[in-house]
């Protein structure tokens, strides 16, 4: 083998191939260092302001201050929806990093009962990630700060100070104004508004509330604090103060609202009173109601159980959502049409007690009869007999006609949610929905307003106001300085005379509602009475039994007399007959004319129900915590409420259709309100509807 010969190396070689190594090296460590050189001069001048932002954002912490909503007025400027400070704590279930040890702290900070737990958890559940879910309100300073130097152990909570919905008077405005809500993942992603998803931060869910939100929301203020690594404030460095939303005036009158909800008792029912000068809407109560306070909170599962097993419905609005046959209240709309369609008011028929109809004898509420009555005597006795005779000559056309002219059957453009405007039924209107001919009995129950005849108690009050002004006064609920254009009815004011009188002397004369008279000198009430059959006789008598089968009552009226300044229409569902209503507008006008009078009976009474509808459903509440406590059911999602609080508002109710004997009216009583009985609640008298 051969082997080669070395290589020479000499020191010039050696110095040659260190130089090139150097050089190779050295350009490897120049291109390196201008790469290093130009990336941080594009980080440091290119990137200055995305990083100078970033690192801004890591010292400085920005968070929206939630405005403070409008507030919703009545017509002198007294607060029926206000803001009051509050102290709260919210979580925010994304960045809680341990959900149960998190809540197992704060029930200890705050003293959360076991049912208040289950239902956070119950919230928890249902809520999104990125939805603040509230834990307590109204908290007091010493808890408030407990969880507040908490913070930085417990991830995903935060404390707020600022304002919170704030509802006086409760339930009594309920289903008037609704009521405040976390907003949810649809309403979120309709609009992505971040404010949405702030902590503590509200829409409106229900009622004007909801109406009304763009206006009573206001615009969002910001607040800048310097805090540490771990999120501890280290100062404040900028707030911007929020746009609080603008306020809504209504025409509503705070105080009466809150005097009608409250007269109306242990009953389920609905009172609405109205301005007969320019249709303002002055009271629109409906009760039982639930207290918005607590529904802006969000609805647990005890209080969802008391809503659920109360047969009165209190998720129904029946104001505007309920429908009843409107009974003899009908018969003064009933007897312009007469006039209207020519007849005589002094023509008059024998009621023996009955008028024989085609083939069977529909009774008077009188089986011993009125004897010879006249229309005058027809209204203020209330005479079934003489409508049964005298509405078979003139037809049921007129009639309808009249009935929509004075609103029944009508939708009216107001803020509200939504309406139920029931049925003036007609031949046409029949044959549209049966596919069967208008017969005589048809007639002869729609003329004392029973059979297919519906209506709710708004179009009842505006009926009253239309008769009482002969004009065609619409409902408003937003205030105005401005009076109403109303047009006249076109009803001849002799017509209008002559039922006004008779309406009179159904209270003040030998009528069927004497104990409805005001007790106030030289201030007349005039008004109509009512009752209107649920189920047939055969089943129930109306006036005892089972609560969902006896007769609804009805009351409309107008004060003073002379010269109308207010109407007013009231219905109390399965109250017994109409002596379940008109002592309740008896007392509502008086609030009117004399409100320490007024509230000086209803204390009477609130001390025999066991306190005002506020005192009653907390104790009402307190009782269900002890009987059912954590084994309540869970209450339903919002959207699960909203669909049941529909259906109780539409939902059909047995009303008898068919051909029938009317229910008894009740007997004449004394005029004088000193020598009358005092009213009872729920006890009817013998033979009063």
């Amino acid at each position: 083998m051969k082997f080669k010969r070395p290589r020479h190396v000499s020191m010039a070689t050696l110095r040659n191939s260190f130089d090139r190594r150097s050089m190779v090296v050295g350009a490897v460590q120049g291109g390196i260092g201008v790469l290093l050189a130009s990336r941080m001069g594009y980080l440091a001048i290119a990137q200055n302001e995305k990083y100078e932002l970033e690192s801004e954002s890591n010292r400085v912490n920005l968070s929206l201050i939630p405005p403070r909503r409008g507030w919703i007025l009545d017509r002198h400027g007294s607060p029926i929806a206000s803001n009051r400070a509050d102290f709260r704590v919210d979580v925010v279930p994304e960045r809680m990093t341990n959900q149960a040890q998190t809540i197992g702290e704060l029930a200890k900070l705050l003293r959360m009962k076991p049912v208040d737990l289950q239902d956070l958890q119950d919230k928890l559940d249902k809520a999104h990630g990125f939805a603040p879910v509230e834990v307590a309100s109204g908290l007091d300073w010493e808890s408030f700060a407990a969880v507040s130097v908490r913070l930085p152990e417990l991830p995903g909570v935060v404390t707020q100070r600022g304002y919170s919905r704030y509802y006086p008077s409760g339930p009594s405005v309920g289903h008037l104004i609704g009521y405040v809500g976390a907003a949810s993942a649809e309403e979120y992603e309709k609009d992505r508004d971040p404010l949405l998803v702030t902590p503590g931060y509200k829409i409106g869910k229900d009622g004007l509330e909801k109406i009304f939100e763009d206006r009573l929301r206001g615009y969002p203020g910001a607040r800048r604090v310097e805090v540490t690594a771990r999120g501890r404030i280290v100062r404040d460095l900028e707030t911007r103060e929020d746009v609080p939303g603008k306020p809504i005036k209504l025409t509503i009158d705070g105080p009466l609202q809150d005097y009608a909800s409250r007269r109306i008792g242990l009953e389920s029912g609905a009172v609405v009173v109205m301005d007969c000068l320019n249709g303002d809407v002055l009271a629109m109560a409906s009760m039982p109601s639930y207290d918005p306070n607590s529904f802006s909170d969000g609805i647990g599962r005890i209080e969802w159980k008391m809503l659920a097993d109360d047969d009165h419905v209190p998720l129904r609005n029946k104001v505007l959502r309920g429908l009843y046959p409107p009974g003899s209240t009908v018969k003064p709309m009933v007897a312009l049409a007469f006039m209207e369609a020519g007849l005589d008011p002094k023509e008059s028929v024998f009621c023996g007690g009955g008028l024989r109809v085609g083939n069977r004898v529909f009774h008077c509420w009188n089986r011993r009869g009125h004897g010879q009555v006249d229309m005058a005597k027809g209204i203020y006795q209330s005479c079934d007999v003489y409508f049964y005779h005298f509405a078979q000559r003139i037809g049921m056309d007129p009639i309808a006609a009249m009935a929509r002219r004075l609103g029944l059957g009508q939708e009216f453009d107001l803020p509200v949610v939504g309406q139920s405007y029931g049925t003036v039924p007609d031949p046409a209107w029949k044959k549209r929905k049966y596919n069967k001919d208008w017969a005589a009995f048809d007639t002869v129950n729609a003329t004392i307003g029973q059979g297919y005849f519906l209506v709710n108690p708004l179009q009842q009050a505006v009926m009253a106001s239309r008769i009482a002004s002969g004009r065609n006064l619409m409902p408003r609920l937003l205030h105005s300085d401005e009076p109403q254009q109303a047009a006249w009815l076109g009803i001849p004011q002799e017509h209008l005379d002559y039922v006004h009188q008779a309406m009179s002397d159904v209270v003040n004369g030998p009528g069927t509602a004497g104990r409805a008279a005001l007790p106030i000198d030289n201030v007349k009430l005039a008004g109509k009475t009512g009752t209107a059959q649920v189920v047939g006789l055969h089943i129930s008598s109306g006036k005892t039994g089972p609560w969902k089968y006896r007769d609804h009552g009805h009351f409309i009226c107008y004060a003073p007399f002379d010269k109308p300044r207010y109407a007013c229409a009231v219905v109390i569902e399965h109250g017994g007959g109409s002596s379940s209503a008109y002592p309740i507008a008896r007392d509502v006008m008086t609030y009117l004319f004399d409100p320490n009078k007024a509230v000086e009976v209803l204390h009477g009474y609130e001390k025999e129900w066991g306190g005002t509808a506020r005192e009653r459903l907390d104790a009402k509440y307190r009782s269900y915590v002890t009987t059912f406590g954590e084994g309540a059911p869970k209450a339903p999602s919002e959207e699960e409420r909203a669909s049941q609080a529909a259906r109780a508002g539409e939902e059909d109710q047995p009303f008898l259709r068919g051909a029938q004997t009317p229910p008894p009216e009740p007997v004449a009583l004394p005029s004088n309100p000193a020598a009358a009985p005092a009213p009872t609640i729920n006890i009817a008298p013998p033979e009063d509807n």
